[in-house]
């Protein structure tokens, strides 16, 4: 692969890429009016001084957004109040369904069935319970009889001795099965998982859960691939791991389905078709595929299709290799869909789809002289809307955003965010728990967060000098950093993930612990994924952690939380309430209780 600064070709950048109806403020996936929360029984109509057209099928979300408070205004009389999308909420245990018209918006009582007037808006299912979801399970895939750690070797043999009547089972497992990414694709029916041995298992929403009322958060196994095998540099000695890394979806445009998986060296273009067609009748071979003898050809067929078993197909498209020195710990796909990132811990390459053997170095922080070196690149992702806007985060605690339109090579950033440190905190563990583990922007551009080791932190694209909000994780391991150190758990990377609006966040924590934040009411949530709640629409329990000497019953004592029990990968839904967590070789998957 032929790298190349991209200073000599020129300037990158061109105009930003939006789809109608989409911006980068606002978040309205499904076009229709932005409408206000029931609370009680269905409201009066709007007055005629303030009646309001219906929106068209496509605006801008800025407009939506603005449209939607007026109508907040003018029909619950109200200020403050948050406003959602939505087709059907619950006021007390009736249903409801917001319809709309030229001269009025109001709440119509219906029943839990699928509503054909076309005057109703539909879109997702949202829990207005005092503004919090109750989250409840929904599957877990993988095996719930042992847990899994990566200390532990494959072996499993049976040992059968008959003089002493015994029969002893060991089993150990397979480390390879240890989940090491998860993604939902950019309209949540598939679900792709990759794991350690260099496996990538898709996983399709079941249409029955999918159109049912409510919706349910179900999915069974699509296809299952060999992305990575365990390769050797010979020129450095070392073993390339088979781990997938990262997994990024493109936006369908075609029946395929394509995809990114990366190891630490190779990047893959992936596509996953389906076939239920085949083709015979052939003339110069038979069914099985052996040539046939011509002098047995006495007619002319013509070769007919017929229909076959569903068959899901995955075939490298593209391979992507020999550009990155160190290990690669990012990609991420532009908003043009034509273009993607990829990032080791000194450089950030842009590479195009279709090309496969050349790719343009935008940001190299590598030092002449390595001594000297002070950080390294953990993470980097591109603007959702701005396709000529990229960040990536440090092991200092830094973001840096580069604009390609105002220098091809983007050593210089646009915009450094950086939060001063408090003296007060300052230990020696202070720079290892600074460093940023993943940034992600959020889905309406405006907003990013990023993951140090016991907080996450969101930050506003106009705001440089601090982030405009701070949740901590686990603070309680804050007195915990030095037998942290000497486990090796403070170097953990957890990641973390926006909802489909942007208004709750989530991330992992220790003891197969997650955390969900809730961004406008502020409440916070730890929620664990544990066999004990495997059954179906069990509702979850929070639970707390008890940093003293006294506990209540509900409660769990900082000393007896599992640290090889760590939830690293998680994921949100696009458009609705479910979530997708990895513990270690399990994926679970919850959604809101409705």
């Amino acid at each position: 692969v032929t790298t190349r600064h991209a200073g000599v070709v020129g300037l990158w950048g061109a105009p930003p890429q939006r789809s109608p109806g989409s911006s980068p403020t606002g978040n309205c996936r499904n076009g229709g009016a932005i409408l206000a929360r029931a609370k009680t029984a269905p409201l009066p109509a709007v007055p005629p001084s303030k009646r309001m057209k219906s929106p068209s099928n496509i605006m801008r979300q800025s407009s939506l957004t603005k449209l939607g408070s007026m109508i907040n205004t003018a029909v619950n009389k109200r200020a403050g109040e948050r406003t959602y999308s939505t087709d059907r909420v619950r006021v007390g245990r009736k249903a409801v369904a917001v319809e709309s018209n030229e001269n009025m918006v109001r709440y119509v009582p219906t029943k839990r069935k699928e509503v054909k007037d076309s005057n109703i808006i539909c879109a997702d299912y949202n829990d207005f319970r005092n503004g919090d979801i109750q989250w409840c399970f929904s599957q877990v895939k993988g095996t719930l009889e042992d847990d899994v750690t990566e200390g532990k070797v494959f072996a499993s043999f049976v040992i059968f001795c008959t003089k002493l009547f015994m029969n002893m089972s060991i089993m150990f497992f397979i480390t390879a099965d240890i989940i090491s990414c998860v993604e939902f694709n950019h309209d949540g029916d598939l679900l792709a998982t990759g794991d350690k041995g260099g496996r990538v298992v898709i996983f399709q929403r079941d249409p029955i859960s999918k159109n049912s009322i409510p919706r349910r958060g179900e999915y069974n196994v699509y296809s299952t691939f060999q992305s990575h095998e365990p390769e050797f540099d010979y020129l450095k000695s070392l073993e390339i791991e088979e781990k997938i890394n990262k997994i990024r979806w493109l936006k369908r445009k075609n029946p395929a389905h394509f995809l990114l998986s990366t190891n630490d060296k190779t990047i893959k273009l992936w596509k996953v078709s389906e076939r239920d067609k085949r083709v015979e009748g052939y003339n110069t071979k038979e069914e099985n595929g052996t040539i046939r003898d011509p002098a047995c050809i006495t007619a002319l067929r013509v070769p007919t299709i017929k229909p076959m078993e569903l068959m899901v197909e995955a075939s490298p498209r593209r391979i992507f290799a020999n550009a990155h020195t160190y290990h690669i710990n990012s990609i991420s796909v532009n908003s043009d869909q034509e273009t993607y990132l990829s990032a080791d811990d000194l450089r950030i390459n842009l590479w195009h789809l279709e090309i496969t053997d050349q790719s343009f170095n935008i940001v190299d922080i590598k030092p002449t002289n390595m001594e000297e070196l002070t950080e390294v690149i953990t993470a980097a992702e591109f603007h959702p809307a701005e396709c000529n806007v990229l960040v990536y985060s440090s092991s200092k605690g830094t973001i840096r955003l580069c604009d390609m339109r105002s220098a091809a090579l983007c050593d210089q950033h646009s915009k450094l965010f950086e939060e001063p440190e408090d003296p007060t905190n300052r230990s020696f563990f202070s720079e290892i728990i600074s460093s940023i583990s993943d940034v992600k922007l959020s889905n309406s551009g405006r907003y990013m967060i990023s993951r140090d080791y016991l907080s996450v932190k969101v930050w506003d694209l106009q705001m440089e000098t601090k982030p405009i909000e701070c949740y901590p994780v686990h603070e309680y391991l804050r007195s915990k950093l030095c037998s942290l150190y000497e486990n090796d758990c403070i170097f953990d990377k957890f990641e973390c993930c926006w909802s489909g609006n942007d208004s709750a966040i989530m991330t992992g924590s220790y003891n197969n612990f997650f955390r969900v934040f809730d961004r406008t009411t502020k409440r916070d949530l730890t929620l664990e994924a544990a066999r004990d709640i495997a059954k179906p629409k069990t509702l979850l329990k929070p639970r707390k952690v008890c940093t003293g000497g006294k506990r209540k019953k509900d409660e769990i004592s900082v000393d007896c939380l599992d640290f090889n029990k760590k939830i690293l990968h998680t994921a949100w839904h696009p458009s609705e309430n479910v979530v997708a967590v990895a513990a270690t070789n399990n994926l679970f998957l919850f959604q809101d209780k409705l």
